[in-house]
Order: C-alpha cells, then structure tokens, then sequence
C-alpha cells in the first residue's frame, strides 16, 4: 500500500466525471488499498479516486464503522433532509453548511465484484453523497454561496 497525493483545490480532475470500471483487477484493489491508506492518513472519513487524480469511479469511507468500498456506486433512493458542516481533504481550510438527503440507498460493487445494495442514514448518507459528488465532478462549495463558505479548518466538519 502507498500514501497517495491528494489533489487540492482548482485541480481539473476535481471536475472531471470519473469513468466506470469494467472489471475489478489486481491494479484496482491496490487502488482501493491505496486509497484507504490515504484516507486514514489524512484523517479523512471518505476519498474519491478522483482526489488522487484518478478518474474512476472508486469510494472509499469509514465514518467509525469500518472500511466501506464503493466500486460503480449509484443512488437509488433518497429521503429525508438533513443540514451540518461539510469539509473536504481537497478543500484544506474551508467548510460549510450543506443540505443533503438524510438516507440514501445505494447500489455498488464490492472489491469482489459482487453487487452489494447499502441503506445509510445521517453522516454515513452524507459521506456518501460527498462522495459520488466527487466522481461527477461537483465539490461540496459547489451547494454553496460564497458567504456560507467558512475558511477556517475549526467548524469540526468532518473531512471526505
């Protein structure tokens, strides 16, 4: 496993729409490893390839229960609302209160390529809506207006 960069700010592949991936290889699960090891270096709860400058659409997340890894994920279903501070490992120093769906139900791939379909609720529904943001190329500031985005890293949002 290696620590990868984690691409900032006004990088092009942070708008880019990540392109679906046909078959889970070798290559890929080191990716995910990859992926996981960054996150958790960066003190982060979620990553999206894109944010190491790969376009492909790989999630992977632990906010507090465990590695979760979302290969092709989709949004089948949404519900609810919920409202909290959002943060970014893209977006050192900046957060702010985004509105997003408080449950969402998703299909994906497991790192074994078998479909898997996950109900989440609360920050795990928001980490991945961050997420699946990342993969089409929309960053959680994009919800925002300039003078809802706060610049400061001490608003306790959590990082995805």
């Amino acid at each position: 496993m290696a620590i990868r960069i984690i691409r900032k700010g006004n990088d092009p592949i942070l708008r880019q729409i990540a392109k679906p991936v046909p078959a889970i290889t070798k290559a890929i699960e080191k990716l995910l490893d990859d992926m996981a090891e960054t996150m958790y270096d960066a003190d982060g709860i979620g990553l999206a390839a894109n944010q190491i400058g790969v376009a492909k659409r790989l999630v992977v997340m632990d906010v507090g229960q465990g590695l979760v890894e979302l290969i092709n994920p989709e949004i089948l279903e949404r519900s609810g609302t919920q409202t909290a501070p959002e943060a970014c490992l893209s977006l050192p120093g900046l957060s702010g209160e985004v509105t997003r769906a408080r449950h969402v139900k998703v299909k994906a791939l497991n790192r074994r390529g078998e479909e898997i379909i996950l109900n989440a609720s609360d920050l795990f529904a928001r980490c991945i809506q961050h997420e699946i943001d990342h993969l089409n190329g929309i960053l959680f500031t994009d919800y925002l207006k300039p003078s809802e985005i706060v610049r400061q890293h001490e608003s306790g949002a959590k990082q995805g």
